[in-house]
């Protein structure tokens, strides 16, 4: 049976870099650190690599970005493997706020990668970062603004990190198809009409990636996000009812 099988097709690249990873654990006997990933790509890694076997992984970082390191069965990860560095980004709160799509924008203006950073944590006016440690001396550089507001980094531990816990409110629906126009209107009691230029536009993400075809098929564990309207999660696929429709568990993020 073809490992292939279980993911879809655009997710197959990826899993052909963990089983390369995980072959290089098994063959040089070291540990492999990746940059972050989208909580869609440790699911994968894990499944993959699997709970007991000759190569273990674990996961560090914040809430949903974290890095992986896939380590033989004789190793015991410390928190120095996973190359982590953590700030508090300082400003004049008093005059100023700054919200997380500034800050989003002001680290990929540095012209660095995505998966180079991870979280970013707000609660209040209290802002935070968590870098990976490769590039952490060229952000400290570079990163002097956010907006109209001049920023600073203060490198702080791992303990002292803002911690918010994802939580989902889950409730039941019926839908027609698994067609993604068609679960997104159910979900977020918007019409298909409505729906459909949102995915045309590129505001539509499933599992962490733009998806732009209406008939893009839905599956159970997919993360949802519409622009504007927060984000979704196919908790479950219960089959079908006496009228032929989809019963499906989803989740709201709160």
């Amino acid at each position: 049976m073809s490992i292939y099988q279980h993911f879809r097709k655009e997710e197959h690249e990826f899993i052909d870099a963990v089983l390369e990873w995980k072959e290089d654990v098994l063959t040089q006997y070291a540990p492999k650190l990746t940059d972050f990933l989208d909580p869609r790509e440790q699911q994968i890694i894990e499944s993959i690599v699997g709970k007991e076997g000759d190569v273990n992984v674990q996961f560090a970082g914040g809430t949903e970005r974290k890095r992986a390191l896939l380590y033989p069965d004789y190793y015991e990860p410390e928190d120095e493997d996973f190359q982590l560095v953590y700030y508090d980004l300082m400003y004049a709160s008093r005059f100023l706020s700054i919200e997380h799509p500034q800050v989003l924008g002001a680290m990929m203006s540095l012209g660095l990668r995505r998966s180079k950073f991870g979280d970013i944590l707000v609660n209040g006016d209290r802002i935070q970062l968590i870098v990976a440690k490769e590039v952490a001396s060229y952000v400290e550089m570079n990163l002097q603004s956010v907006g109209k507001a001049k920023v600073m980094l203060e490198n702080i531990s791992k303990q002292e990190l803002i911690h918010s816990k994802e939580e989902w409110i889950e409730h039941s629906i019926t839908v027609s198809s698994l067609r993604l126009d068609v679960v997104l209107s159910n979900v977020y009691r918007l019409s298909r009409q409505k729906v459909q230029p949102f995915i045309e536009h590129g505001h539509v993400k499933v599992n962490f990636k733009v998806i732009e075809q209406s008939s893009f098929e839905c599956k159970e564990g997919d993360i949802l996000s519409l622009r504007g309207h927060g984000r979704s999660r196919i908790m479950s696929i219960d089959g079908k009812t006496k009228k032929e429709k989809w019963r499906i568990n989803v989740g709201m993020q709160k």
